[in-house]
This record gives structure tokens, C-alpha cells and sequence, in this order.
């Protein structure tokens, strides 16, 4: 269970207890499927066919992928999908996202419809850390981020979600610390944005992440797990800033799972402590 209905806060990368990874493995076939047996000059001929054509097809492919310039609008259409994203709409703007923080947040977001995109991503990467099971810390998070009627509102929910019995849960104590030795993962890593609507003084926004959670440690019996969600958020200008009014998740859309060996718990910490979470910005 998540702390709250709608706000799926700290738990929100947790899967749902007994659920796992579903989908279906893609197997190459284990012969050549340009070649295989030679079956006389014919067959090796029809096989030299085939390749050439492969290698038209994805010089074609490169070439017509490359055609999305900067002058693209964000909404463009391309072979009957409506909406679909022009390149310019994920790549790289060049401009810094925040100047400032607050509690520990960016903050300081521009006044654009990139501007709301790059604060929901630092919204859900403050909002899926560790920081929200330790009740000091998860007040400046809430106050930071939501405007001041709706986290008013929120914090006393917030308390009774994470009370000292679900910390438990999770394997913290009642002041939302890991036992000595383990490590406490909870992060959300976005993956990317979209806005779903923007004007001047709203907007809503889509984040799409991927979420870790658990504890790493050698008695751990919650290993550091990983999930896949769409995080929306309402969002208002408001004191010259973007702050939340409303927000609400989904599961997915996940991938297929690779075929990657799951790290140890010594691994897991070790990369925890070493690797710093990121501003985010379209």
C-alpha cells in the first residue's frame, strides 16, 4: 500500500506486493537470418539480396529520422500519428533550468512552458527521496513545493500516512532512519516530460520515471526494487514560482525487462552513496 490514495509519495516506486515484471522475452533465432546454410550460388545470391536491401532500408531510415530540424513545431504530425513529438521537443535548450534552491529544491523555475516541464521533474525527484520518511524534512519538502493552501491541507495526511507502523514496513524506525549497516533507497529518476496543457498561470504536466525503493543491506529481507510510473502535476504560478495544486500517478508504461544481473546489497549502497541525484531540465 502507498501512503495516501492519490499522493503515492516515497512508496510511489514501490510495485504493488507479489507483483513482478510482466511482458514477453524476445529470443533472436540462433541462425542467421540473412544467411544461413549455403544451399548453391542461388540461395547465396538471394542472401546478398537481402542484405544490400536491409542496409537501404536503414540508410533510408537514419536519413528520414534526421530530417526533424530546429524550425519543427513540437506538435507536428509524421505518418498519420497525430502529435507525435518533433526532435527539438526532447533535445537539449541550453538553458540552465533554476538559479537558486529552496529547502533544498530548485526553485526559480522560468515562466514557460519549459519552465513548468523542468520543475514537475524536480518535483517528483524531491518527492520520491528519502527525505519524505523523516517528518522535518518531508514539512520544508511539502512547503517547498505545493502552494501554501494545498500543502496546509496535505501535511497532517501526510503525518498519519507515514506513520511509525508503515515505517516499520519499510524497515526504518519511528524517526525514519535505516538500521546501522543498511541503506534506505527511495528515488525517482525521471525519464522524460510532457505538457499537457500551459498557460501563463497553469499548466499540467506529465512526468514519466522510473522509481527505486527498498533497503540495501545483508539482513535486508526488502531488497532496493525498481518500478515504472507517470507522475502528473497540476501545476500554478504563484509568489514567482511553479508550485503544485494537485497531483496523481499511474502505473507504467514499463519496458520489458533486460537480462541485467541484479547487483548485491553491498553494490547497491555503494552506488547510492556515489552517485548525487540531478537538476532536471526538457
Amino acid at each position: 500500500m502507498t501512503p495516501g490514495d492519490e499522493h503515492d509519495y516515497g512508496e510511489s516506486a514501490r510495485p504493488e506486493e507479489g507483483r513482478g515484471y510482466g511482458g514477453t522475452r524476445l529470443r533472436l533465432p540462433e541462425n542467421d537470418p540473412y544467411g544461413g546454410a549455403r544451399k548453391g550460388g542461388r540461395s547465396s545470391s538471394r542472401n546478398l539480396v537481402t542484405v544490400v536491401g536491409v542496409v537501404v532500408l536503414l540508410i533510408a531510415a537514419i536519413a528520414f529520422a534526421n530530417r526533424g530540424g530546429g524550425d519543427s513545431p513540437s506538435t507536428s504530425t509524421d505518418a498519420g500519428e497525430p502529435g507525435k513529438p518533433a526532435a527539438t521537443s526532447t533535445a537539449a535548450t541550453g538553458t540552465k533550468p533554476v538559479q537558486s534552491k529552496t529547502g533544498g529544491v530548485p526553485s526559480g523555475f522560468a515562466h514557460t512552458q519549459q519552465g513548468a516541464e523542468s520543475a514537475a521533474a524536480n518535483f517528483a525527484a524531491a518527492l520520491g527521496s528519502t527525505g519524505m520518511f523523516r517528518k522535518d524534512s518531508r514539512h520544508d519538502l511539502v512547503d517547498t513545493v505545493y502552494t501554501a493552501a494545498t500543502a496546509a491541507k496535505l501535511q497532517p495526511a501526510m503525518d498519519q500516512a507515514y506513520s511509525a507502523g508503515f515505517l516499520a514496513k519499510m524497515g526504518l524506525d519511528a524517526d525514519g532512519n535505516a538500521p546501522t549497516g543498511d541503506t534506505f533507497v527511495s528515488r525517482v529518476v525521471p525519464v522524460g516530460t510532457t505538457a499537457r496543457a500551459y498557460s501563463d498561470s497553469t499548466a499540467k504536466v506529465a512526468v514519466w520515471y522510473l522509481g527505486l525503493i527498498g533497503m540495501s543491506g545483508t539482513t535486508s529481507t526488502d531488497p532496493v526494487t525498481s518500478s515504472w510510473k507517470t507522475w502528473t502535476f497540476d501545476l500554478q504560478w504563484t509568489d514567482g514560482d511553479w508550485k503544485i495544486v494537485r497531483d496523481t500517478q499511474q502505473d507504467g508504461p514499463a519496458p520489458v525487462p533486460g537480462d541485467d544481473p541484479a547487483a548485491t546489497s553491498d553494490v547497491i549502497s555503494k552506488a547510492i552513496q556515489e552517485y548525487g541525484g540531478l537538476t532536471y531540465a526538457r
